[in-house]
């Protein structure tokens, strides 16, 4: 099947509602790794050591964590419009400050407040663009997930772009463009229907009593580890300038879009998804070895080759988290993402203080080890992955439901 015909027809006929989300999508997971390419500008432009800017991932990510289990409370009280619109507003005025910062405590600060605007965003998005898209769900998927790869790719190439002339104008840039997106959303997108029922606080927690998606959590713990010590930790190791890095990251962020979309499915089709989930993660475990320990042409290609095995592994996950228990998807969801994002802020704090404490090469041991632990969980908790997920599935087709920006 063509990766862009569902069945329904072609993603690409969508309401201007659907695009002006999907766009304003791309631009909010380009916020993830814009700041990768200017990390040395950074530490440089603000007197700061690796490990005080890496805190910008730190606490972007925890506040993204901890905003998991809000996001449901406030869109369904508030709808999803007014949702979208509120995390595009905090996203744009925090942005801005971040490029205003006069040390890297405030930057760390103001990255907090960016964190919370996008997890209202991101945790919302995929559930506005299923209400509101043409030809079902599956293309409203395959249209969010594109738009996170894009975004992916086109971080680090921005902030590499904008970021050669001044660190300050890569945060610039993007309140510029959220600015955009809030009012193309504001102008196209109507009120999204609200869920029947109201999301508690606590059902997010609730929901990970159930076997199966707490196994999912913690893998995706483990692997979050992983992907995040490549991606906060690597720019230090690679020492290269801001166009450079960026070049690279946007090969990184190319294959993750392509392994995501059109790789994954078909390798999950042939294989099961289980098996090619187990199997790419031990693969990311390698790849983090050689990153870490081999010379500089090495770590360059290791950390192009692990956009490929990242965007395998984000859906593959996104699928188990959102099929494997009875939870509604934004309930579901939110619960996997409270867990899985711990490690994310994790990784960037631990990996430059487990340098200091050795060397260059442990963070890399670590984050491989962290990748092994994710396959063990996935293989010794296999049956309770798989039995509940394809009696589920058939439910879950037909669901409304947000991501586990898993993506």
């Amino acid at each position: 099947m063509d990766p862009i015909d569902t069945g329904s027809g072609s993603i690409l006929r969508q309401p201007k509602a659907v695009w002006a989300t999907a766009g304003a999508s791309v631009v909010a997971f380009m916020g993830i790794g814009l700041v990768d390419p200017i990390l040395p500008s950074i530490a440089e432009g603000l007197d700061a050591t690796a490990g005080q800017v890496s805190l910008l991932f730190t606490s972007y990510f925890l506040i993204t964590a901890l905003a998991m289990l809000v996001t449901g409370f406030v869109s369904s009280r508030i709808g999803g419009r007014r949702t979208l619109l509120l995390g595009l507003a905090l996203v744009v005025v925090f942005a801005g400050f971040s490029g205003t910062s006069g040390s890297v405590g405030e930057l760390v600060g103001f990255r907090a407040g960016w964190g919370l605007g996008n997890a209202l965003f991101v945790s919302t998005a995929l559930a506005v663009i299923v209400g509101a898209a043409a030809g079902g769900s599956a293309a409203a998927i395959l249209l969010y997930e594109s738009a996170l790869g894009l975004g992916m790719a086109c971080g680090p190439l921005l902030g590499a772009l904008l970021g050669d002339a001044s660190w300050r104008y890569p945060f610039f840039g993007t309140a510029a463009l959220m600015a955009v997106g809030f009012a193309c959303i504001a102008a196209f997108l109507t009120e999204q229907p609200r869920p029947a029922r109201k999301t508690s606080l606590l059902d997010p927690v609730k929901a990970l009593g159930h076997g199966g998606l707490a196994s999912t959590a913690v893998s995706a713990f483990f692997y979050n580890y992983t992907f995040f010590t490549v991606l906060a930790f690597t720019p230090f190791v690679l020492d290269m300038s801001p166009y450079r890095s960026g070049a690279v990251f946007f090969a990184w962020g190319v294959l993750l879009a392509v392994f995501s979309v059109i790789v994954a499915p078909r390798l999950q089709k042939r294989f099961g998804s289980l098996r090619v989930l187990g199997g790419s993660l031990v693969l990311l475990a390698v790849d983090v070895l050689v990153l870490g320990h081999g010379g500089h042409t090495a770590a360059v290609a290791c950390t192009v080759l692990s956009g490929a095995l990242i965007g395998v592994n984000n859906t593959v996950y996104t699928e188990l988290a959102l099929g494997v228990s009875d939870a509604p998807r934004p309930v579901a969801s939110a619960g996997y993402n409270f867990v899985r994002w711990f490690a994310a802020a994790a990784a960037p704090f631990f990996a430059p203080r487990i340098e200091e404490w050795s060397d260059v090469h442990m963070p890399f041991t670590v984050a491989a080890v962290t990748a092994v632990l994710g396959a063990l969980v996935v293989l010794v908790r296999r049956r309770s992955l798989t039995a509940e997920a394809e009696e589920l599935r058939p439910r879950h087709a037909t669901e409304d439901g947000v991501s586990v920006f898993a993506n």
